[in-house]
């Protein structure tokens, strides 16, 4: 009984995906995009993470309506937006910043929580 019960805990604690939690964010885009404001978070394994509007009537940006934050290495991600009609876009990689650790900064966006 003890080995199960150990086996079933170790199971669960590898589980990092925790429920949604309003949080601070800011996604700024080149393309002269922005969004400040709060936002839900959803942490996902190793570091990586979910954001959305926390008005669930307005999008993240324009035709955006998550983004998602997969870490790939350590300081380095993969970014993804979901449009509103359901497509994965590829925003890029993307490096942990140096000044904010909050963030994490593409060619072309990027992307703070905290």
């Amino acid at each position: 009984m003890k080995k199960i019960t150990l086996l079933f805990l170790l199971a669960v604690s590898t589980q990092v995906n925790t429920a949604e939690r309003v949080v601070r964010c800011q996604v700024d885009s080149n393309g002269g995009e922005s969004f400040s404001g709060e936002c839900l978070f959803e942490s996902k394994q190793n570091g990586s993470f979910h954001i959305r509007n926390a008005d669930a009537s307005k999008p993240m940006l324009k035709g955006i309506s998550d983004i998602n934050v997969y870490i790939v290495e350590k300081g380095v991600a993969e970014v993804r937006g979901l449009t509103e009609d359901g497509i994965n876009s590829r925003w890029g990689a993307a490096h942990r910043s140096e000044i904010d650790r909050a963030c994490w900064v593409g060619s072309d966006f990027k992307v703070c929580v905290w």
